[in-house]
């Protein structure tokens, strides 16, 4: 299976996506993939010791909190 992303410029295309989806053709999400997470994913592949979403994200914050807090 392979994900695109498509930006549709005219409705018309919209009604032939509609129709390949009704035929079972195609599968329509209203998913949007995180630019982190295909990035966190990427970089998994490469490394058996790469640290989950969860952690990368606590990290952030805390770089965040104390860069924006009042001094």
């Amino acid at each position: 299976m392979e994900a695109l992303k498509i930006e549709i410029l005219n409705p018309k295309a919209l009604q032939l996506i509609k129709a390949m989806q009704d035929l079972k053709l195609i599968k329509v999400t209203d998913e949007p993939v995180s630019a982190l997470k295909t990035y966190l994913r990427k970089m998994r592949l490469k490394s058996s010791s790469a640290p989950n979403f969860e952690d990368i994200t606590k990290i952030v914050e805390d770089v965040r909190a104390k860069r924006y807090a009042k001094k």
